[in-house]
């Protein structure tokens, strides 16, 4: 449940700032928006929309798919702000 996940992010943010705001959109299965060091399952705009599986994600944030590896392969797929993706990157390293 995408739920859990943001829980997951949520608790990798305690005591990180995270500036910007960024969307997964897992399709059918939901989003997660990551916007003021909040993880959320509530839609809203977003600086940054990756587009990606709930399986991917969760293999994202455990590491298990490098980010530049995920986009080569289509397995991912990035708009808006690419500097606030970037920083989303540093936050998870």
């Amino acid at each position: 449940m995408l739920q859990d996940i943001a829980d997951g992010i949520q608790k990798g943010l305690n005591g990180k700032s995270f500036e910007g705001s960024l969307k997964f959109d897992c399709g059918d299965d939901g989003v997660i928006v990551l916007a003021d060091n909040i993880a959320s399952t509530d839609d809203r705009d977003t600086d940054c929309t990756i587009r990606i599986s709930r399986e991917n994600l969760t293999k994202l944030l455990t590491g298990k798919l490098n980010p530049m590896t995920g986009v080569a392969l289509g397995k991912l797929k990035i708009s808006g702000n690419m500097g606030v993706a970037m920083k989303l990157g540093q936050l998870l390293g």
